[in-house]
């Protein structure tokens, strides 16, 4: 349903992108295997915390990415949050499956699953569930366990269709 009012002109997928290019999100890329136990992965920018107690995480995915098939419940995976020393990564795991995962570049942890050292920090975490909505999902996540390289001062951000980091702190929210 399309909602008739001259003010708000934009609709459907022209109203989502335009106000989703002026939201700021965080950029992650995302590991696990195949189901042959090889390197899978991509950069997402729809990676967020769903709720502390207990310890959820959820992203979305288009049903036709490459590593959507291998992503079922019990699946681990590692979410990798990136700074702007690691755009390169970023880029990496958003470009052709044969060139995202690079000999000596990531290491092999729990249940084979791959990671790269170079992320500012890394959270284990297990499939609970995946909703799929048209030919997209929902996937929802339970967080096992976590590493943390560094505290980024330039956290690494999507918005206007680009790379950014973020600027000036205006103000403490705690």
């Amino acid at each position: 349903m399309t909602i008739e009012n001259n003010y708000f002109d934009l609709t459907g997928s022209d109203a989502l992108m335009t106000v989703f290019r002026n939201h700021a999100t965080g950029i992650a890329i995302v590991t696990s295997t195949d189901s042959e136990g090889g390197p899978i992965g991509f950069t997402a920018s729809s990676v967020t915390s769903l709720g502390s107690k207990p310890p959820l995480v959820s992203l979305n995915i288009a049903q036709g990415a490459s590593t959507y098939q291998h992503i079922r419940p019990g699946k681990l995976m590692a979410i990798h949050t990136l700074d702007a020393d690691n755009l390169p990564l970023a880029q990496q795991l958003a470009g052709s499956r044969e060139s995202r995962f690079i000999d000596g570049e990531f290491e092999i942890g729990p249940e084979n699953t791959p990671y790269f050292k170079l992320a500012s920090s890394i959270l284990l975490a297990r499939v609970v569930n995946k909703m799929e909505v048209e030919s997209n999902a929902l996937v929802v996540l339970s967080a096992e366990s976590a590493h943390q390289n560094r505290s980024p001062e330039e956290p690494l951000v999507y918005f206007q269709r680009g790379y950014h980091t973020v600027g000036t702190r205006l103000k403490d929210n705690f």
